[in-house]
């Protein structure tokens, strides 16, 4: 292939499919709701990302909001686990834990490949959404993501 053929450059243009032939505006409102659905996709996944770095809090709050009675036996109380002073312990493995934490983080890398094939289609109007939708998600729940910021 020559290499003026494999060129990638951005361009303007509303008339770009996103993901699938089936999905290709034609018109500038067309055009306009896929800048805003990616915007919302983008703002969306930043929420997941603070979802993920705080998966440990919501996961023990959920269990204990369901069952109290097994998890004050263990020492829960209100998120936090009675451990002596000095010692550490390692939480116990459990199969319903990791496997939200495993369909949350397959949500996260779908919702990531999904913005990325956006921006590879080299469309400036994609580009800018994809990044405005960061820059909104960042904004507003920004102080949930903690270290995910740099993701």
């Amino acid at each position: 292939m020559p290499m003026d053929e494999m060129l990638m450059v951005f361009f303007t243009s509303t008339q770009t499919a996103l993901w699938s032939e089936s999905w290709w505006p034609l018109t500038t409102g067309q055009y306009a709701g896929t800048c805003i659905f990616l915007i919302a996709l983008a703002v969306i996944f930043r929420g997941l990302l603070g979802v993920r770095m705080h998966f440990d809090k919501i996961y023990s709050w959920m269990v204990y909001r369901h069952d109290t009675k097994v998890l004050r036996k263990y020492g829960f109380e209100k998120d936090q686990v009675k451990v002596p002073e000095g010692e550490v312990r390692a939480a116990r493995w459990s199969v319903n834990e990791e496997l939200f934490r495993a369909v949350l983080d397959t949500v996260i890398a779908g919702f990531s490949y999904l913005l990325m094939l956006a921006v590879m289609t080299m469309n400036v109007g994609y580009f800018m959404s994809v990044l405005g939708g960061v820059f909104l998600g960042s904004f507003v729940l920004g102080r949930y993501t903690g270290a995910a910021a740099a993701h």
